[in-house]
């Protein structure tokens, strides 16, 4: 990071999870950056029909910026400026004109984004994990739910919210275990069972596993009566940890 008289100049790469307008030209971009986390930054003149550097700043993109701040000046709200942009990988390009795909990326950028509350903070799993959960989102080659449910476990696994969908999540009994309970942190035993918990199909139990472990072969052959009730779960799940649900979710097509 370069530094002068309290102006600074730094780099990094990062999605696009969100934009904003301001004024009449501008955008507040929202960005899952490698090493500063998540950052808001002011996009001058993006707005403007013939901007190239504002197609660049789309969300689901991947890309290269380079910022600058300047100490206790407001910029743009207090915010630094994004100066210049290189694509990286033009997810969107892929995703935008599928209405299942882009459904499912929507719900991606917002968990991404409400899993790194603080600015500023690196979350390099959470960043590896969006990445690659758009890269597959985007070529096409398993069902955009399924994709979805998959980033969702894993971002819950790196949150330190891992389900257990096999052994008992309080006591450890070796599964299968036929209940579940939100609570407790996924699959109960008989003895462990707790008010509230519910009694899955165990063939949404094991699709569940399959996608949080990467199991891509038993996922793509579930059920569709085993997918519906696996992502009703993972919803009740994050919405239990997240303490609100994602606004995102409703427009999801389920399988």
């Amino acid at each position: 990071m370069g530094q002068n008289g309290g102006m600074s100049l730094f780099r990094d790469d990062g999605i696009v999870l969100r934009t904003q307008k301001l004024g009449e030209a501008d955008r507040i971009i929202t960005l899952l950056t490698r090493g500063h986390g998540r950052v808001r930054a002011v996009a001058r003149g993006v707005r403007r029909t013939k901007s190239k550097f504002g197609a660049r700043l789309e969300p689901f993109s991947h890309v290269d910026v380079q910022f600058f701040a300047r100490g206790s000046a407001l910029i743009g709200r207090g915010l630094p400026l994004c100066t210049q942009t290189e694509t990286i990988a033009p997810y969107g390009r892929h995703i935008v004109d599928d209405y299942g795909r882009y459904t499912a990326g929507t719900a991606m950028l917002e968990t991404a984004e409400r899993f790194t509350d603080h600015e500023g903070e690196p979350n390099v799993q959470q960043y590896l994990l969006l990445i690659g959960a758009l890269r597959t989102l985007a070529a096409g080659a398993h069902a955009p739910g399924l994709v979805l449910d998959a980033f969702l476990l894993r971002s819950l696994a790196v949150g330190g919210y891992a389900p257990s969908f096999e052994d008992c999540a309080r006591c450890g009994l070796p599964g299968p275990n036929r209940f579940f309970s939100l609570a407790a942190g996924g699959s109960v035993c008989g003895d462990c069972r707790v008010p509230g918990s519910v009694v899955p199909s165990p063939g949404a139990l094991r699709l569940l596993g399959a996608l949080l472990t990467g199991d891509w072969e038993t996922a793509d052959s579930a059920e569709p009566r085993h997918v519906r009730e696996g992502s009703g779960l993972v919803s009740a799940y994050l919405h239990w940890h997240l303490e609100r649900g994602l606004r995102s979710l409703r427009f999801v097509e389920k399988g």
